[in-house]
C-alpha cells in the first residue's frame, strides 16, 4: 500500500518529509543505523508525526480548468445527449472531438470563428439545409465561437502546466506504476527525489535548495549497493559490497534525475530514447519560450520583472528548458557526442527576478549573477535550436571565461557536478516568504500578504 501511495505522489507536490516516513515504513527492516538516522531527519518532520497534522502549502499542483461551462450551454442549445460525465471535458482531446461533432451540425469548421468571413449567410445556410432562423443561427455560432475560444485557452493552459512540471521533477510523471515498482529500492529515491525537486522557491538571495540532499543521495546509494545488517555497517563499513545482481531500475529512475552515473546504467537504446525524448522537449519549449519572448516585453539586460510581464509562466517555461537542457547535455557526454557542441550550443534561460529581489541584492552589495552577463554575450537558445543563429563551444567558453565564470561547473559547456547538501525542513511559503506557523501562512495568504496585490488588513481598525 505504502509504494502505491509513494507511486501517487510522483503527479502530487507533497512534503518529503511526509514521503521520507512513507519510505521508512516500507524499508524499516531493511535500514541500517545510519541510514535510519539519516531518514529520520526528515520522516520526524511528517505531518503524521505532528499534534496538528495541518500544513499551508497545496499538495498539488494548480489544475487546469475545464469546459464544462461551454460544453453545457452547447449541449442544452444543440440538444445533444454528451451530458453523462462532465468531468471528461477537463481533457482538450475530449472537448476538440465535442466541438467537431456540433459544430457539424451547423456546417461551421472548428477554429474558425470570425463574425464577418467565417459565418454562413442565409442562402448558404438554404443550400447546407439549415432551416433555422438567423437569430437561431448567430446564437448556434456564437456558442461555438465561445467554445472554440475555451479550447484554444485549454490546449495553452495544458502546456503551460506540463512545463510546469516537467521543470520542476523532469519525466516523473512518464514512469509507470509497473516499472516504478519492479525494485523497492528506486521506488524510494524516485518517490523522495521527486518530492525535492517540487520544492517551491523562497524568497532569497542565498540561492535555493538543491534537491539532492543527503537522503535522496543515501537512498540512491542503495540502489548501487546490497544493504546489509546494521551492525556489519557500523562496525565495518567497506564491507557493504556492489549488488550482485543489478535489481535497480535505472531506466526509471534516469526520468528523473538524468546523472552521468546513472546514465552509465542504461542500454544505449535506452540512452537513445531518453535523448530522443529531452530533444523533443527542448523543441516544444524552445517554441513557446520564444512567442513569450515576443509578447511580453522583457529587460533582457537585467531579467527585472517590468510591469505586464507574465512572470510565472516565463519562469516556470524557463525552469523546463534548464531542465530539458541538462538532461540533453548529461546524454550527449554519456553518448561520446560533445562534439554536437562544437557547432551548436545553445545556452541557459534566465528567469525573471522581482524588482525587491534585485533591490535586496544591491543592499547585499551582490554584483549580480555572472550567468546573467553570459546570457546577454550569446545569442537566445530558441533561435540557436531552431538554426536561425549559430553559437559554438567556442563563444560560450569565452563568455563564460570574461566574467570569470567556470564553464563546465556552471553547466555553460558540460553537465552540472553537485555534491549532496544537507537536508533542511520544507518552509511553510507565503509567495516565497517564510512563516513558522502553518495556520498564520494560511490566514496570511487569504489576506494577500506578500503578493503585492494590496494586503487587508488583518484586524481591521487597528494601526
Amino acid at each position: 500500500m505504502n509504494l502505491d501511495t509513494l507511486y501517487e505522489s510522483l503527479r502530487l507536490r507533497k512534503r518529503p518529509e511526509d514521503i521520507a516516513v512513507l519510505i521508512k515504513d516500507v524499508l524499516q527492516e531493511n535500514l541500517d543505523t545510519k541510514e535510519m538516522r539519516q531518514l529520520n531527519k526528515a520522516a520526524s518532520g511528517a505531518l503524521r508525526n505532528k499534534v496538528w497534522q495541518y500544513t499551508s502549502m497545496l499538495e498539488k499542483f494548480a489544475d487546469v480548468s475545464g469546459a464544462q461551462v461551454q460544453v453545457g450551454r452547447a449541449i442544452q442549445l444543440f440538444k445533444t445527449d454528451d451530458a453523462a460525465d462532465m468531468s471528461a471535458y477537463d481533457d482538450p482531446l475530449v472537448v476538440e472531438a465535442f466541438l467537431a461533432k456540433v459544430s457539424a451540425v451547423i456546417h461551421k469548421n472548428p477554429g474558425y470563428s470570425d463574425y464577418k468571413t467565417d459565418r454562413l449567410n442565409r442562402e448558404e445556410r438554404m443550400a447546407a439545409g439549415l432551416d433555422i432562423s438567423r437569430r437561431q443561427y448567430n446564437k448556434l455560432f456564437r456558442c461555438l465561437r465561445h467554445l472554440d475560444k475555451k479550447l484554444h485557452t485549454m490546449i495553452r493552459e495544458h502546456k503551460k502546466s506540463l512545463f510546469q512540471r516537467i521543470g520542476k521533477h523532469g519525466f516523473a510523471e512518464d514512469i509507470s506504476r509497473e516499472d516504478f515498482m519492479k525494485d523497492v529500492n528506486s521506488a524510494c529515491f524516485i518517490a523522495y527525489y521527486n518530492a525535492r525537486c517540487n520544492l517551491r522557491s523562497e524568497f532569497t538571495v542565498s540561492g535555493q535548495q538543491r534537491a539532492y540532499d543527503e537522503i535522496a543521495d543515501m537512498l540512491l546509494q542503495r540502489c548501487l549497493y546490497e544493504p546489509e545488517t546494521a551492525d556489519w555497517w557500523d562496525i565495518m563499513p567497506s564491507k557493504r559490497q556492489p549488488r550482485q545482481e543489478d535489481t535497480a531500475n535505472w531506466w526509471a529512475i534516469a526520468q528523473v534525475y538524468p546523472d552521468q552515473e546513472v546514465l552509465r546504467k542504461l542500454s544505449p537504446e535506452q540512452q537513445g530514447m531518453l535523448l530522443g525524448k529531452w530533444t523533443t522537449l527542448l523543441e516544444q519549449v524552445a517554441a513557446f519560450l520564444e512567442d513569450l519572448w515576443q509578447t511580453n516585453e522583457i529587460n533582457r539586460q537585467s531579467m527585472v520583472v517590468q510591469p505586464g510581464n507574465d512572470s510565472s509562466t516565463w519562469n516556470n517555461t524557463a525552469n523546463a528548458w534548464n531542465k530539458a537542457r541538462d538532461g540533453w547535455m548529461n546524454l550527449i557526454y554519456a553518448l561520446g557526442m560533445e562534439f554536437i557542441l562544437e557547432e551548436m550550443c545553445f545556452g541557459k534561460v534566465m528567469r525573471l527576478i522581482a524588482g525587491d529581489v534585485a533591490a535586496w541584492h544591491h543592499l547585499t552589495g551582490s554584483k549580480g549573477d555572472t550567468n546573467l552577463t553570459v546570457w546577454n554575450q550569446v545569442p537566445l537558445p530558441w533561435e540557436v535550436l531552431s538554426g536561425k543563429t549559430t553559437c559554438t563551444r567556442e563563444r560560450v567558453l569565452a563568455a563564460c571565461k570574461a566574467v570569470n565564470l567556470d564553464p563546465e561547473r556552471s553547466g555553460w559547456i558540460a553537465p552540472r557536478t553537485h555534491q549532496p547538501v544537507p537536508f533542511l525542513p520544507t518552509p511553510e511559503l507565503v509567495h516565497g516568504v517564510t512563516v513558522s506557523n502553518p495556520y498564520l501562512a494560511t490566514l496570511l495568504k487569504q489576506h494577500k500578504y506578500f503578493s503585492g496585490k494590496g494586503a487587508t488588513p488583518l484586524f481591521p481598525g487597528q494601526n
